[in-house]
């Protein structure tokens, strides 16, 4: 029998936070400092892997040399000074989040980018990181999605078996981590089309029609039930 959901984990960009075309143009930004000219679409099979593979994977395609370390420090510079004006949250996040925690649901959120990126990000969409019961970023392991490990280590931070666990993605590289990682994964087609993202248990267009029911399976029977009373 599987394992009641206890909790929630939240990617962050393309999820929480509509920040992948921010972090788009910082790092095309970066790549015209540096003399080279790259498309967004280059970025796409890398969104959801962390920055490492984000701007590294860009660079291999066009075989050019970098300091990849001081390439991502400064795109990260051009993020954070576009975040104050341009980051906002998608329209349904704050009441999701909030409909988990009134469920007894524990939240997390688990980011394959950087602590300096998530901490602005979560502060300036008012779901800063002391709200989350734990947010995990990709620094902290060794292999990044669609690895399991970053999903794996925020179930063992909350003290919660994997298989009590659903995640919100919206990339393929999430949803890949998520479901090898044994978790139940929702994804929303905030980034890519619902076509690519049909490994997920459930997919929804954007989060605002993401439903508890699809968090938590069973639930939707227990609704039904409730709104058939009045009428017996």
């Amino acid at each position: 029998m599987t394992q009641k959901i206890r909790a929630v984990i939240f990617d962050m960009d393309g999820v929480l936070a509509d920040s992948e075309p921010l972090i788009n143009k910082a790092a095309i930004a970066m790549f015209k400092e540096k003399g080279l000219v790259v498309q967004p679409e280059d970025f796409l099979p890398f969104v959801g892997a962390g920055e490492d593979r984000y701007i590294g994977g860009v660079a291999e395609k066009y075989h050019f040399e970098l300091d990849l370390p001081q390439a991502k420090k400064r795109t990260y510079e051009i993020y954070l000074d576009l975040v104050p004006t341009q980051l906002k949250a998608f329209p349904g996040v704050h009441s999701l989040v909030r409909t988990c925690r009134q469920a007894g649901l524990r939240a997390a959120v688990a980011s394959g980018t950087d602590r300096v990126k998530v901490k602005a990000s979560l502060q300036k969409i008012g779901l800063a990181e002391e709200s989350w019961d734990t947010v995990v970023s990709g620094e902290q392991v060794k292999q990044n999605k669609p690895a399991p490990e970053i999903f794996l280590s925020t179930a063992h931070q909350l003290g919660i078996a994997p298989e009590a666990c659903v995640v919100l993605e919206d990339s393929v590289n999430g949803v890949r981590a998520a479901k090898a990682a044994g978790m139940r994964c929702v994804a929303v087609a905030h980034t890519f089309p619902a076509s690519r993202l049909q490994e997920a248990d459930v997919v929804r267009i954007k989060i605002s029609d993401v439903h508890l029911s699809d968090l938590v399976p069973g639930l939707a029977l227990e609704e039904s039930k409730e709104e058939v009373k009045p009428n017996e």
